[in-house]
């Protein structure tokens, strides 16, 4: 992977799954790394991780559903940092079902969260000259969900506000990309809760993927890694899905 010494990386949602998978590859490739979460336990097990690397680590408690939150963060990370250079947006509601408030939840968290933090990020990606943003989106927003719709709906609008930022943020040279992932499996995860509580929708999502098993963490970090590179320059705009061919089924 790249070497990422010298540069300044922001993770919104590190505490645990995807978000610090992402943190942990950066921290590896010598990013200096901020990190956030709601859960003080959770985020305090993480940097003890990622200190382990021998980088600079910065970690807050942050809660993606309140503006004024995200604002501090984001600003106070900066100062400790000394800029940015990389924005993760991961944290999401994951709210299932239907009702208002998986709807208010699933928007407030997935897509204004993200909305704020590139706009709170928006001046240091600048004056990076090498800012990328990266949204953690998912396949569910590729289609209908009966079981998830309010879910679905966010992530379909945060594709759709990938590109939307890609275009705005273009004359800034600021790039933004979204990664989409397919069905996760990790201790602690949805997936692993599934396969004890709901063991035969975990094994109808698993029949559905042409792999014929589910990803792991390490398989999103690493692409989110290469979009952030210098080797990934004139890729804006874009959403990956990285499923195992799920998404085709």
């Amino acid at each position: 992977m790249a070497d990422f010494t010298g540069w300044r990386v922001l993770v919104a949602g590190a505490s645990r799954g995807i978000g610090r998978a992402i943190a942990e590859g950066f921290a590896r490739a010598g990013a200096a790394i901020a990190i956030s979460a709601r859960g003080e336990a959770g985020l305090d097990a993480a940097a003890t991780a990622l200190r382990q690397h021998g980088g600079l680590v910065d970690a807050r408690v942050c809660d993606l559903a309140d503006g004024t939150a995200i604002a501090r963060w984001v600003g106070e990370a900066a100062a400790a940092l000394g800029g940015i250079d990389v924005l993760v947006s991961n944290a999401s509601a994951a709210a299932m079902g239907g009702s208002d408030e998986a709807w208010s939840a699933n928007f407030t968290v997935d897509v204004l969260g993200a909305v704020r933090l590139t706009r709170a990020a928006e001046a240091a990606l600048a004056a990076s000259g090498r800012g990328s943003v990266l949204y953690i989106s998912s396949i569910s927003g590729l289609g209908p969900s009966l079981r998830s719709p309010a879910y679905a709906a966010a992530k379909a609008a945060l594709n759709n506000l990938t590109i939307s930022q890609a275009l705005a943020l273009a004359p800034q040279r600021v790039r933004v990309n979204a990664i989409l992932p397919g069905s996760i499996l990790f201790p602690g995860g949805t997936w692993e809760q599934r396969q004890a509580s709901d063991p035969a929708l975990y094994t109808r999502t698993l029949e559905r993927i042409p792999f014929g098993r589910f990803g792991t963490v390490e398989e999103i970090s690493e692409p989110a890694l290469f979009l952030a590179s210098p080797a990934a320059r004139w890729i804006t705009g874009q959403t990956l899905a990285i499923d195992g061919g799920q998404a085709l089924a």
